[in-house]
């Protein structure tokens, strides 16, 4: 276990949510608030493209653009679906799934997943309006 970043004790089992020290009691979580400290984690936004860009080695013409995906990571309509503890089921399925294919097709046959894939490609693709289903 880690050691205690403020009284020293050996057994550490808390991290500051914010700067991620480690405390080991209310008391010392106390102490160490009493001032401020800052994130070690960078935003979203202080994340450089360059860091990013490497990730398509390979791009196609399917290949999201960085911004785009930025874009994806800002639209409140995607986080709300999202929060659907449904949704993260679906999508933790389609990941686990030995035929991801297949699994996608499946998840397009629930609606709540269809409203997710409706908002990605709005703003992927936004000058192609994607229809209701089954319209």
């Amino acid at each position: 276990m880690t050691m205690c970043e403020l009284c020293g004790k050996e057994i550490a089992p808390y991290k500051c949510p914010t700067c991620r020290i480690r405390y080991c009691s209310a008391d010392c979580f106390k102490v160490h608030k009493s001032v401020p400290c800052t994130s070690q984690i960078p935003e979203p936004d202080e994340i450089k493209a360059e860091r990013i860009e490497p990730l398509y080695r390979f791009p196609t013409e399917d290949t999201v653009s960085v911004e785009k995906l930025a874009a994806l990571r800002q639209c409140t309509e995607l986080k709300n679906c999202l929060n659907n503890p449904h949704v993260r089921a679906i999508m933790k399925g389609i990941l686990d799934a030995d035929d991801p294919t297949e699994a996608v097709a499946q998840a397009m046959t629930e609606p709540i997943f269809v409203e997710l894939a409706d908002a990605c490609l709005r703003v992927v693709e936004p000058q192609d309006e994607v229809p209701f289903p089954n319209s």
